[in-house]
């Protein structure tokens, strides 16, 4: 069996031809409603189960990012984006500054 590459590949020749350029966001409808799981993640840390069980009101846990660094924002479980965490009327948000796409992850 020869290796077939990317750029090769051929519809079926019965196949519909396929227009991504003419989607709109209607398009979508069918998953509106469909609820999905959003993290902001401001960052990360390790320690052991000792150094958890010494932790009280007061604590600082040292997280794996810097002042500023941008956050990641994941929906379901998968990273789709980055971005700033911001204030709006009292609360907490994320503002979006970088959208990931398959395999951009760095």
């Amino acid at each position: 069996m020869s290796d077939l590459k990317l750029d090769e590949f051929q519809p079926a020749p019965d196949a519909p031809p396929v227009d991504v350029t003419d989607r709109t966001a209607a398009d979508l409808a069918a998953v509106y409603d469909v609820p999905v799981h959003i993290q902001a993640v401001l960052g990360r840390a390790n320690m052991e189960v000792a150094s958890l069980l010494r932790l009280g009101r007061g604590s600082v846990i040292e997280l794996d990012r810097k002042v500023g660094e941008a956050i990641d924002i994941y929906v379901n479980n998968r990273l789709v984006a980055r971005g700033e965490v911001v204030v709006v009327d009292e609360r907490l948000g994320v503002t979006m500054t970088e959208i990931i796409k398959d395999g951009d992850v760095a």
